[in-house]
């Protein structure tokens, strides 16, 4: 199965290096407005992990479906015909792989429902929080849910100490001494909100977290990212927030920040992607969410 791990097996630099040369020589994402189509192209492909959908649009924003040629054989009785075009997704152990769009691909329609087959998870509810929440906790990170006015929707922070059944006394400066040794987060969630709202809203502070925007983390592999300028940081958590919440049937507020954002090219020049969509696949695995498929 392609997890949302599968590009994490990659050194860092490569998956850039692949990134740029893509970047380069389709010269996509020039415009606020390809930035959000190719965002909603990552919504729609639930079923490869993030970063594998940005890859696969940035070299065929036009695609429906891909698989592997034997995939397409075995699974579609379909072909791939002479001469298509093989599109390079990240493989785990091992740096790339090769997969056919329907297009490229000759045999019998495609099954009626396979449109519907990885559907939204529908509305989250408050059985979906409690197991975010217990899932959260195997990774170190705390989420407190309270009543707080509707102008603060949560936060997160590494807490000066917790004494939780799940978090042992830390304090705030210390850095842990080996990439072995757990961290400990705390997320603070407003009750008072819809089960949705705090799912964006917990989704969106995993992202800080994930983007590096809270320092380096040597056991959950996250880069120190904190010099980077306050908008650009929202900007990115509101990217990943979109992604994930609307790859699982929730809404996000985040139009505000990324309508904002389609108005400033500046900014759009500055944005890292590779960072941005292996958050987003990140916070789909530790929410347990992830359940991409080869096809």
């Amino acid at each position: 199965m392609l997890n949302s791990y599968s590009y994490n097996n990659v050194d860092d630099s490569q998956a850039r290096s692949l990134i740029s040369e893509l970047l380069h020589e389709s010269r996509l994402y020039r415009s606020g407005q390809d930035y959000q189509e190719m965002l909603d192209f990552v919504v729609r492909l639930r079923n490869f992990a993030p970063f594998n959908a940005f890859l696969l649009h940035t070299q065929k924003p036009g695609l429906r479906f891909a698989a592997f040629a034997s995939d397409w054989r075995r699974r579609f009785e379909r072909t791939v015909k002479e001469g298509a075009r093989p599109l390079v997704i990240m493989w785990p152990f091992s740096p790339v792989a090769w997969v056919y769009d329907v297009e490229d691909t000759d045999g019998p329609d495609l099954p009626r429902d396979i449109a519907e087959a990885f559907r939204a998870t529908g509305p989250i509810d408050q059985y979906s929080i409690k197991w975010f929440i217990q899932s959260l906790a195997k990774h170190g990170i705390e989420t407190l849910q309270g009543e707080y006015g509707d102008g603060l929707a949560g936060f997160i922070c590494k807490p000066d100490s917790v004494t939780t059944e799940i978090v042992k006394r830390v304090e705030k400066t210390k850095e842990p001494k080996a990439d072995k040794e757990k961290s400990h987060y705390r997320i603070r969630l407003n009750q008072a909100h819809s089960p949705s709202l705090r799912f964006a809203t917990l989704t969106h502070e995993l992202a800080h977290l994930f983007l590096g925007h809270l320092g380096y983390d040597g056991y959950l592999k996250i880069t120190d990212r904190r010099n980077i300028a306050h908008e650009l940081r929202e900007i990115e958590a509101e990217s990943v927030c979109y992604i994930v919440c609307r790859r699982n049937g929730v809404e996000p507020d985040s139009w505000r920040y990324l309508a904002n954002f389609r108005q400033c090219e500046e900014l759009l020049a500055r944005l890292d992607y590779y960072p941005l969509l292996k958050a987003a696949g990140r916070i789909e695995t530790v929410l347990e969410l992830a359940t991409h498929s080869r096809f």
